[in-house]
């Protein structure tokens, strides 16, 4: 925790994977987090798994048992959007990924925030400044998009709307600097910087896979080995979830043209329920959230 950076109220919108992590990430930082999700029982699951997160810490003497009740204890679990927001410092809508959606809640808490407030979106393609556009103040909106899982990935990007002001990014400069984490700039452009690759790597794996080039365990391990990537295109697509990576090749495909058009395969796991590891199943198959050896969908 930075001593030098004074506490701050942050709302968190959206209790998933995401949205937990990013709690998890600002409350560790010293920070007061309110964790709102249209489903309360979402919000207690998300608490839940950060308090395993942060014990697991713990058993590897990263982290003392008593550092875990503090950090604990700045989350606050809120039913009330509107009021919440209108006390925060800094908001981060991380709802699904579908742009009405976003628009409808930034919308809303661009209406019950304070005018000082800055209001962040994390999402991972969508357009900073259309999201903006939903604001009374666009100047103090930006995109905060975090990678996961939060709490171990370093990098952050800050994504400039058309109208973002300087102070507004140095503000989330110095927010993601007390997270302990490297952040980077950028304009706002469809798929950012690392969504528009990792978008493009995925896509063409699963062409792979369909096209029986190598199973799912292979493709994976070449990536893995062959090009240093800590984790293989699919086993990531099953951690993001298929889902939100297909709702990201159709706005890329819209926007940037026909080389992000979704590969049918994605298309088909989406359809038969097949998203990722938040479900047990996506690529490969999932037990207590773990991989299951040689599990990998076959199109041979």
């Amino acid at each position: 925790m930075n001593k030098e950076k004074e506490q701050s109220s942050v709302l968190v919108i959206g209790a998933g994977l995401m949205g937990s992590g990013i709690a998890h990430a600002f409350a560790v930082a010293g920070d007061r987090v309110q964790l709102h999700d249209a489903n309360p029982l979402a919000s207690e699951k998300a608490v839940t798994n950060i308090r395993e997160v942060l014990n697991a810490a713990v058993a590897l003497k990263k982290l003392q048992q008593e550092e875990v009740e503090a950090v604990v204890e700045r989350i606050t679990i809120v039913a009330d959007m509107a009021a919440a927001a209108a006390t925060a410092d800094l908001v981060v809508e991380t709802a699904t990924e579908d742009l009405a959606i976003k628009l409808d809640i930034i919308k809303m808490l661009s209406t019950a925030a304070r005018p000082d407030a800055f209001i962040t979106s994390n999402t991972s393609a969508l357009s900073i400044t259309e999201l903006a556009a939903a604001t009374r103040h666009p100047e103090r909106f930006a995109g905060l998009h975090f990678f996961n899982p939060v709490h171990k990935m370093k990098l952050v990007e800050i994504v400039r709307g058309l109208e973002t002001s300087k102070e507004t990014v140095e503000y989330l400069q110095a927010c993601t600097k007390c997270m302990g984490k490297q952040s980077v700039v950028v304009a706002d452009s469809p798929g950012f910087t690392t969504s528009r690759m990792s978008a493009m790597l995925g896509n063409e794996a699963m062409y792979m896979l369909q096209d029986g080039v190598a199973s799912a365990e292979d493709i994976d391990t070449a990536l893995r080995l062959g090009l240093g990537h800590p984790m293989g295109p699919l086993e990531l697509g099953d951690l993001t979830g298929w889902d939100t990576r297909l709702s990201v090749l159709h706005y890329l495909n819209r926007t940037l043209g026909e080389r992000f058009r979704p590969c049918p395969l994605i298309e088909e796991m989406v359809k038969a329920g097949r998203t990722g590891r938040k479900v047990g199943h996506g690529v490969y198959e999932y037990k207590d959230g773990q991989k299951v050896a040689g599990s990998g969908l076959s199109t041979r």
